[in-house]
């Protein structure tokens, strides 16, 4: 049981690092720059929403994470 919970978190914590970091930022620099032209060829909304995807992800990988990690302590 706890292999298969260690193996779980393992796998959740790699699925969080990498949504998060597909998140674009809120900074002017460079990614703004990108995220300009993607909205240019790809339109505001559809923006919006892969980014509110990736929030949404980001919320749910956590509860995960955090219950995992609390179910492996507990066992």
């Amino acid at each position: 049981m706890h292999t298969v919970l260690l193996i779980l978190l393992i796998l959740v914590s790699l699925a969080l690092i990498t949504v998060v970091l597909l998140q674009s930022s809120k900074s002017a620099g460079l990614s703004g720059a990108i995220s300009g032209g993607a909205e240019q060829l790809f339109g505001k909304t559809k923006a919006r929403g892969i980014d509110l995807v990736l929030h949404r992800m980001t919320i749910v990988l956590a509860v995960l994470f955090f219950i995992l990690t609390l179910l492996i302590v507990k066992f």
